[in-house]
Parts: C-alpha cells; sequence; structure tokens
C-alpha cells in the first residue's frame, strides 16, 4: 500500500513503522529530550516566580539553558522522526496541531521574554521580586509546557 503523504514514503518512515522496536526507542529519546527540557525550563520559571531568591537568575539561565539546547538535538530529530512515520494521521489531528500550535506559542513567550523583561534582570537577579511581566512570562511558560506534555500524551488516544 502506498503512503498518502510523500514522507512516509521515505525508507526510514518506512523502516519506523516496521520496526518492532524503532519508534518505541525513537518515542523514548524524545521523552527523555522533554524531561530535560521543561525540567529546566520550569525550574527556571519557578526561580523567576520567586522561589530560591538567593539564587541569581543570570547564573540558572547560563546553567540551564546548555541543558535545554542540549535537549532540543533531542527532541527535533526524534519529534519528525515520530511524525514522519504516520505524517498523514498527525496532520489531521486536532492534538497534534494544538501541540504544535502550543509549541509555536511557547517558543514566542521565551523570544518575548529574553528580548523583553530578560533585558533588565540586573535589576532583579538576586533577592528581589522579578517584573509582574517576567512573572507572566514565565506563568504562562509552565502553563503552556504542561499543556504540550498533555496533548504529546493525549496523541496516543486521539
Amino acid at each position: 500500500m502506498t503512503p498518502a503523504n510523500p514522507i512516509e514514503a521515505l525508507p526510514l518512515a518506512r523502516m519506523m513503522r516496521e520496526s518492532l522496536w524503532a519508534y518505541p526507542i525513537v518515542e523514548t529519546i524524545h521523552i527523555v529530550g522533554f524531561v530535560i527540557l521543561v525540567g529546566s525550563v520550569v525550574m527556571f520559571d519557578l526561580r523567576v516566580l520567586g522561589l530560591s531568591k538567593n539564587l541569581s537568575v543570570r547564573a540558572l539561565s547560563r546553567h540551564l539553558l546548555p541543558w535545554s539546547l542540549a535537549a532540543l538535538f533531542l527532541i527535533v530529530p526524534t519529534g519528525f522522526l515520530m511524525f514522519m512515520t504516520h505524517a498523514t494521521d498527525f496532520l489531521a489531528n486536532r492534538t497534534f496541531q494544538l501541540k504544535m500550535a502550543l509549541l509555536m506559542t511557547a517558543g514566542i513567550n521565551a523570544v518575548i521574554f529574553r528580548t523583553g523583561p530578560y533585558q533588565t534582570v540586573e535589576h532583579w537577579d538576586v533577592g528581589t521580586r522579578a517584573p509582574v511581566s517576567a512573572q507572566i512570562s514565565v506563568a504562562a511558560s509552565i502553563v503552556l509546557w504542561i499543556a504540550i506534555i498533555s496533548c504529546g500524551r493525549l496523541l496516543a488516544y486521539t
């Protein structure tokens, strides 16, 4: 049977569908990447919300950002591998569409935070409350990542 989407016809996509172990291994790597990414993001967000005020926001950012970037190197290719196996189904799936929209929103939120409130971090780095705009952004980040994880999990059922 010829796949409906040309990407599904690629040898790698076919191997992912036909192998007993390929998809579960790729999915596990994807989940590990998400654990690292969301863990580092939420730890940073909680610090901006006021937890552990004696920790430097800038130092924590410098420590966690490489972990987040490394996690993306796991998440993006594995996500693409899973997508290419059933691209037609995923593209038609409302949960997948919502997950992609939420991912885009989380990315935009991160850019807005970094180019906005974070630019004044030297004034609220240690022992001082972050501005409301920073707190709103990181609270939105936590909500977005919980929603993204939920959509990812729901994909197995929708």
